[in-house]
This record gives C-alpha cells, sequence and structure tokens, in this order.
C-alpha cells in the first residue's frame, strides 16, 4: 500500500533560497520495479545521485528504505533544484515512509545537509538564507542542520528551534524527541568588529597624498585609481583600507554573510563575518566571475564585496569588456543577471580600488629608472580604461617611488586607529546630514543631484574655480558630480558646515588623469 511522506528543505535562487517541499510516495510493489528510486522536480546531477547515497547511509546506519518503487518529488516543479543538501531530508522521508520512524514532526520540519555513504552529515553552502527562509514560513517550526552550520542557522532562527547533527541516527534521534534544540543564546553572534586582522597604516612609509587620498575613501565611500610604479606600495595601501571603514550594520552584516553563505566561503565557526570583505580578483577573471553568472545564476566577485572593497590590481591588464561590465554597479549598486532561467539581482556596493603603472614598462617619470615607452605605446596602454569608468572614479592618484631616505626610515605615520576615529566622526555627519531623506543614503558618494543643491552649496568664487577646471580639463558631468562629492566629504573630515575653496582645491585635484 502506498505511503505518502511530506517535509521540507530549501533551493538557492540567486542570493536567496526558496521553500522547497520534498514528498516522498512508497508505492510498493515488487520485481523489476523494486528499489526503484525516481527523483523528479528538476533535480540536477547532484540531486539525482543523492540516491546513491541515500540507501547507503540508510542501510550503513541500520534502517529500512521503502520497499519497491519510491517516487520522490521536489515542489515547486519549475525550479532548478541544484547541490547535495537534499540528502537529508530525502532519507528521513524514506525511513519515514518505510515506517521507521514517526512522520509527524516531518511536516514541520525544514531540513539540510549533505550525507556521506556511512550515514554522516556534511556541511553545505546557503543555510544562512535558508534559515531565514524558514523563518517566514508558519508551518515551519523546527530546523535540522549539519553541526557545522548550526551557528550560521541560530543567528537567524528566531523562533525556530535548532538542531545540529552529525549522522543521520542524530537526526532520528532529533524527530523522536530526544534531542534538545540548541540553546537561543548560541546564535548571539553580533560582536564588535576584529580590526586586529587588517594590516595597519602605520607600517606605510612616505606616500602622504595616497593615505589622504584612502582616508576621504573611507570616509565618503569613493573609488580610487592609484597610478604608480611597480614597488611604490599601491597594493600594499590598498590592503589597509578595510582597518579604517566604519564597522558594518546589524543589516550589512547579514546582507554580507548572505551571499558568502551561498558560495561556502563564510570562515569555519564564524556564522557571520565580522570584517567587512575585500576581494581582489586576478585581471585573468572572466566577466560572469566578475559580474555573476552560470546556468543557475551565482554572485560573483563584485557581490562578494559588497559592503566591503573591491581591489583591481594592474587595472589595463583586465579584459576591455570586463572592465566595463563594472559601470552600471559602480552608478547603480547592484547588478542584474538575466538568463533563461530568470533574472537575478545582485547587491554589489563597493568601494572600488585600482591600481595601475603609468606605463607599461612601468618607469613613466620615475627618477631612477628609465622609461623605454614610446608615446603611442603609453596611450594604447591608457585606453584600455574607457573614459566612462574612469568618470566613475572619484579619486586618481599618483603614487611616486619612495626616495632612499624615505626606504631606509622608520614608518612615523600615523595608525589605522588614528585614521579610523576621524572616518567614523564623518560619516556620523553624513548619518545626521540624510536622515530625513525619504530614501536615506549612506555615506556622500551615494549622494543624487537634488542633494547637490541643498549640502553642496558654492560661493561666486568656487563656482568660477570649478568653470574654470570643467574648460580647462574638459570634465564631464558625472565628473562634475563626483568633485562635488568628494569636497563635500573632505569638508566633513575637516568638521565643516560649508564647502570651502581649500575643499573644492582639493577635490579638484584628485583629476590626475582628467588633466593629462
Amino acid at each position: 500500500m502506498a505511503k505518502l511522506v511530506r517535509t521540507h528543505s530549501a533551493a538557492l535562487h540567486g542570493i536567496e533560497a526558496v521553500h522547497v517541499e520534498i514528498e516522498v510516495n512508497a508505492l510498493g510493489g515488487a520485481g523489476e520495479m523494486d528499489g526503484l528510486v525516481t527523483i523528479v522536480g528538476l533535480p540536477d546531477a547532484a540531486v539525482r545521485e543523492s540516491r546513491e547515497r541515500v540507501k547507503s547511509a540508510i542501510f550503513s546506519c541500520g534502517y529500512k528504505a521503502p520497499r519497491g518503487s519510491t517516487i520522490i518529488n521536489l515542489a515547486p516543479a519549475d525550479l532548478k533544484k541544484e547541490g547535495a543538501a537534499f540528502d537529508l531530508p530525502i532519507a528521513l522521508a524514506m525511513i519515514a515512509a518505510a515506517d521507521g520512524v514517526e512522520s509527524s514532526q516531518l511536516t514541520e520540519t525544514m531540513i539540510l545537509g549533505e550525507l556521506a555513504l556511512n550515514g554522516a552529515v556534511r556541511s553545505v553552502r546557503g543555510v544562512l538564507p535558508a534559515a531565514l527562509t524558514a523563518r517566514k514560513e508558519s508551518q515551519i517550526r523546527n530546523l535540522i542542520v549539519p553541526a557545522g552550520n548550526a551557528q550560521e542557522a541560530a543567528i537567524v532562527a528566531g523562533d525556530l528551534n535548532v538542531y545540529p547533527v552529525e549522522s543521520l541516527t542524530d537526526a532520528i534521534s532529533v524527530l523522536q524527541g530526544t534531542v534538545a534544540p540548541m540553546p537561543p543564546e548560541a546564535g548571539a553572534a553580533f560582536r564588535e568588529p576584529d580590526w586586529s586582522g587588517c594590516p595597519d597604516f602605520a607600517d606605510v612609509k612616505g606616500q602622504a597624498a595616497a593615505k589622504r587620498a584612502l582616508e576621504i575613501a573611507a570616509a565618503g565611500g569613493h573609488n580610487v585609481l592609484f597610478i604608480g610604479p611597480p614597488g611604490s606600495g599601491k597594493s600594499m595601501l590598498a590592503k589597509r583600507l578595510p582597518g579604517i571603514l566604519p564597522p558594518m550594520t546589524i543589516e550589512e552584516t547579514l546582507e554580507t554573510s548572505k551571499i558568502h553563505s551561498i558560495l561556502g566561503l563564510l570562515p569555519p565557526g564564524e556564522p557571520l563575518l565580522k570584517a567587512r570583505p575585500f576581494r581582489s580578483p586576478h585581471h585573468t577573471v572572466s566577466d560572469a566571475g566578475l559580474l555573476g553568472g552560470g546556468t543557475n545564476p551565482q554572485p560573483g566577485e563584485i557581490s562578494l564585496a559588497h559592503n566591503g572593497v573591491l581591489f583591481l590590481d594592474e587595472l589595463p591588464e583586465f579584459k576591455r569588456n570586463v572592465l566595463e561590465v563594472l559601470r552600471l554597479p559602480l552608478e547603480n549598486g547592484e547588478v542584474s543577471v538575466c538568463r533563461a532561467s530568470g533574472s537575478f539581482v545582485f547587491p554589489s556596493d563597493f568601494i572600488l580600488i585600482a591600481a595601475m603603472n603609468p606605463c607599461p614598462c612601468g618607469h613613466l617619470g620615475d627618477t631612477r629608472h628609465r622609461c623605454r615607452c614610446r608615446s603611442l605605446q603609453i596611450q594604447q596602454y591608457r585606453s584600455k580604461i574607457s573614459g566612462p569608468l574612469l568618470d566613475r572614479i572619484d579619486l586618481h592618484v599618483e603614487v611616486s617611488a619612495l626616495t632612499e631616505d624615505e626606504l631606509v626610515s622608520v614608518p612615523a605615520g600615523e595608525t589605522s586607529e588614528q585614521i579610523r576615529q576621524r572616518v567614523l566622526s564623518a560619516r556620523e555627519i553624513q548619518e545626521y546630514r540624510f536622515r530625513a531623506d525619504r530614501n536615506p543614503v549612506r555615506c556622500n558618494a551615494q549622494m543624487q543631484s537634488g542633494h547637490f543643491q541643498r549640502f553642496c552649496q558654492l560661493t561666486t568664487s568656487m563656482q568660477t574655480m570649478l568653470r574654470h577646471a570643467i574648460q580647462q580639463f574638459g570634465l564631464s558631468a558625472r565628473a562634475y558630480d563626483r568633485i562635488l562629492r568628494v569636497a563635500r566629504t573632505i569638508a566633513d573630515l575637516a568638521g565643516s558646515e560649508e564647502i570651502r575653496q581649500e575643499h573644492l582645491f582639493e577635490a579638484i585635484g584628485f583629476r590626475s588623469l582628467d588633466r593629462s
């Protein structure tokens, strides 16, 4: 006689988890159909192969699978299911269909986990968004997850009972009511930010202009381009930016951690990211690797850098089509990926730090090395970066090679802690300024045209200065807006309510590539 058992799991769809109902129907029968398991509902190869893993795990743990043929349906049927997270719920439902365990608990439980052949439960990707989805479903009261993902689930579980399991036998014990759920306080992982792993600005020799640019970038969320010879410290400076950024809010932490959870990139034993991400993809990355994509699209590097820093070293070495996909994300803070399976929107609000040499050999302007590049070579090298992309980079900074005295001297600059305090003060000013907006922005880099009239008013002499710069350097309207945003940030760092002439002059000075 047929027996139908239902339980719940979740499938990843972009950066969200979609509720999936798992139906196991043990039809019975014998003969050539005996032991046949059929999985329907758009399963991928990993899901189809779960039949063999599940059978082996069930028998290894001393339980029985249904006799005869069994049909497993993953609903909704038109959503593609990927990965091995369905192993554990399928196994539990099959055991229940064979009357090996009471099935009433299964109807109010969401289950995730990959099974080893001996019944051990392995960690899976995307538990954090799955727990968020489970919390929204009124019929789900329990959440069974691999022990390695337990804290990740508990942090957002709310009123759900979270049960960490290490084996199929542990999961059976949960359904039998012999295991207590994880205590609620186990999910209290929102802690103070940890900057101990961030390199310190105190280690940087010289480069006062570059450090000033990074302070402005951190205070206002601006993008930076370093131009300088090899070994001048461009990468060293970029890696220190996360150490002066303000700590993430709870919302930012959850949003950023969810993206990393989907790709299985959360640090071991850490349910949430404690520091802003720093991503530095190699220049051979594809446009899909940077933007996101795939048959079932997943976030790319720019989404992994969401709420953090994206560092592109050797910028002209990136393929032109790869760089051009950065335009809309830099402008809108999100990226839309369209595929046959649907349209996906991934968040990508990051600070871009890019670095490049001044010429192909890298020694243009270096007094200690002779540049052997011809003018045409230099022009072709720089033309790899389009004007529209340069327009979206607020600060162009020339990083010169260190002198002999600077190289042998002991670093005597400010620490990251000292710079971070000024950045936090400037961010507090911006938070207070934009708090009354209907759609509040978080920093000056996100200001729109309506904000300029209210917060970036210029005197007649400053308007003349800016008009002269536009004429002399051929600035675009976007570059004009970027100058005003940077000037507003410089004024905030100085604690000034109004933009002064020296603030505007410094902001214009950071458009070096426009001048050249």
